[in-house]
């Protein structure tokens, strides 16, 4: 049996590495690259230095960027297979209060489909190729070898987790890893589904822009603008998630017309951050959310 690698001590000395590390150096040997994830199941917040890009990196983490932060910051890239990084004493730290490992799917090669209901598993059944299966509290998660971009809210109950997104680690699964097929690569890129607002079903505009705006009145607008700050505001969970979804409604029902302004666009953004979400969030989920709406 292979033995745990020791940690040394800041006065001298070693010690046996906590579970969840000894869990992440097994992954990071096998080429997965891997962070600690805190309480609440989500990764370490910025330390102060790197806060609102202070250190450096760069702009909405499309890589690491050139930042040596010696603590787990930026989320899903700070992910790594670096086993002095791993172990390194802020690290360490890290990992004595982390309550799971999660894995950077992209960096490994994999894309995970996240079914979180029996729905979605049953879709999954009928529609995607056999391939490794791991268990999750609701639903299942369905690992394919090849990595893609990922992008939530695909299909009900289905998120895609691999370029730029964590999964968590719940074990090593059954079956066998299968070629990632062209029907998940295909969800990443069409059309989003419907999402209901707080106002309406929201579907993409099929105006290619101009013209007559198509709402009724002012209040209108404003209405919708309320009410998003609403469904905003009183998230419980999946905040990121709620956020994108949030703007994607009111970018598919007020995003060709002109009628949003700054001051519209200022009131959502102050909403997400008043639930955590930091100003750089807010930009990439607004472009993402423009971006899929071809906006």
């Amino acid at each position: 049996m292979t033995q745990p690698t020791l940690i040394r001590r800041e006065h001298g000395g070693t010690s046996t590495p906590p579970e969840a590390l000894r869990t992440a150096l097994t992954l990071a040997a096998a080429g997965v690259p891997v962070l600690p994830l805190r309480r609440g199941k989500v990764p370490f917040g910025n330390c102060h230095a790197c806060k609102s890009s202070g250190c450096g990196d760069r702009p909405n983490m499309k890589m690491p960027g050139p930042c040596r932060c010696p603590a787990p910051c930026h989320g899903w890239a700070a992910a790594t297979t670096e086993p002095a990084v791993l172990t390194s004493p802020a690290w360490t730290a890290a990992w004595r209060q982390a309550v799971a490992v999660a894995y950077h799917p992209g960096g490994a090669g994999l894309t995970v489909v996240d079914l979180d209901d029996v729905d979605a598993i049953a879709w999954a059944r009928t529609a995607l190729p056999a391939t490794r299966i791991v268990a999750t509290t609701r639903g299942e998660h369905w690992i394919y070898r090849g990595a893609m971009t990922s992008r939530n809210a695909v299909r009900p109950g289905v998120d895609i987790k691999s370029t730029m997104a964590y999964a968590r680690y719940l074990g090593p699964g059954t079956g066998h890893l299968a070629d990632l097929p062209d029907t998940v690569r295909a969800l990443a890129i069409k059309a989003p589904s419907p999402v209901r607002s707080a106002t309406q079903t929201a579907t993409v505009p099929a105006r290619a822009g101009g013209g007559e705006c198509p709402h009724r009145t002012p209040a209108y607008l404003e209405r919708g603008i309320a009410m998003a700050v609403e469904r905003i505001t009183e998230a419980r969970s999946q905040v990121h998630a709620t956020v994108y979804r949030t703007f994607l409604a009111v970018l598919s029902t007020h995003g060709r017309c002109g009628c949003l302004t700054d001051a519209h666009v200022a009131r959502l953004f102050a909403a997400a951050q008043t639930k955590g979400e930091s100003p750089r969030h807010c930009t990439d989920a607004w472009t993402n959310a423009r971006t899929a709406l071809g906006l």
